[in-house]
C-alpha cells in the first residue's frame, strides 16, 4: 500500500470508531466534566498523553484541570472527577487511583474500549470506543492496519478534542477567548 491508501485507510478506521461513540454517553460525559469543580485526568503511556492533552485545553477553558502524578496536582475531593482514559480499564495503577478518588467522593469518567472493566464498574461515566488493542477482550470488532493501541489512542485525542468543543458551545468560548490563556513562557 502506497502512504496516501495508508492515509485513506486511517481516517476510515478513525470515523469508524468514532462513529461508534454513543450519543447519550458523550453528553453524560461532557455533563459530568462541566459539572466538576476540578477535573483531573489519568492515563497511562500514549492514553495519558491524549489525557494530558484534554487537561490542557481544559485549562484554555478556564477550567481547573490536573493530571494525576504531577507535582503540582492537589487533592481530589467530592465534587470533582477524574477521567481515566484506559483502553482496558484494567492498568493497576489507574484502578487504584480510581478505588482512591471515588473514596473520597469523587466522580469517574472513563474512556475504554472495556466498560466492563474494574474501572468501569466504578465509573459514573463511561464512553465506550470500539477499537482494537491487545489488551482488550474486543480486539477484532474493528480492524485496523495500525500497531497495538494506536486507533484507540488516537480516537481518544480526537474524542476528547470532541468533548471541548461541546463545553466550548456551553460557555460560549472560542479559539480566541481560549488563546488568552494559552502558555506565554515558551
Amino acid at each position: 500500500m502506497s502512504y496516501t491508501e495508508d492515509a485513506n485507510t486511517v481516517a476510515i478506521e478513525l470515523k469508524t470508531a468514532l462513529s461508534c461513540v454513543s450519543e447519550e454517553a458523550a453528553q453524560q460525559f461532557v455533563t459530568l466534566v462541566d459539572s466538576a469543580d476540578e477535573v483531573y485526568v489519568n492515563g497511562a503511556g500514549r492514553s495519558g498523553y491524549m489525557a494530558r492533552a484534554f487537561a490542557m485545553r481544559l485549562m484554555h477553558m478556564g477550567m481547573k484541570s490536573y493530571v494525576v502524578g504531577d507535582t503540582v496536582t492537589p487533592n481530589i475531593k467530592a465534587g470533582d472527577v477524574l477521567v481515566v482514559c484506559s483502553g482496558s480499564g484494567e492498568t493497576k495503577s489507574l484502578v487504584c487511583n480510581a478505588e482512591k478518588a471515588k473514596s473520597l467522593g469523587a466522580k469517574i469518567a472513563l474512556v475504554t474500549i472495556n466498560p466492563n472493566s474494574t474501572i468501569g464498574r466504578l465509573a459514573d461515566a463511561i464512553v465506550e470506543i470500539p477499537a482494537p488493542s491487545p489488551k482488550s477482550a474486543k480486539a477484532g470488532q474493528i480492524h485496523s492496519i495500525q500497531p497495538e493501541g494506536s486507533l484507540f489512542e488516537q480516537s481518544l485525542l480526537i474524542y476528547l478534542d470532541l468533548s471541548v468543543i461541546q463545553l466550548m458551545k456551553r460557555h460560549g468560548q472560542t479559539t480566541e477567548t481560549m488563546f488568552g490563556r494559552h502558555a506565554n513562557l515558551e
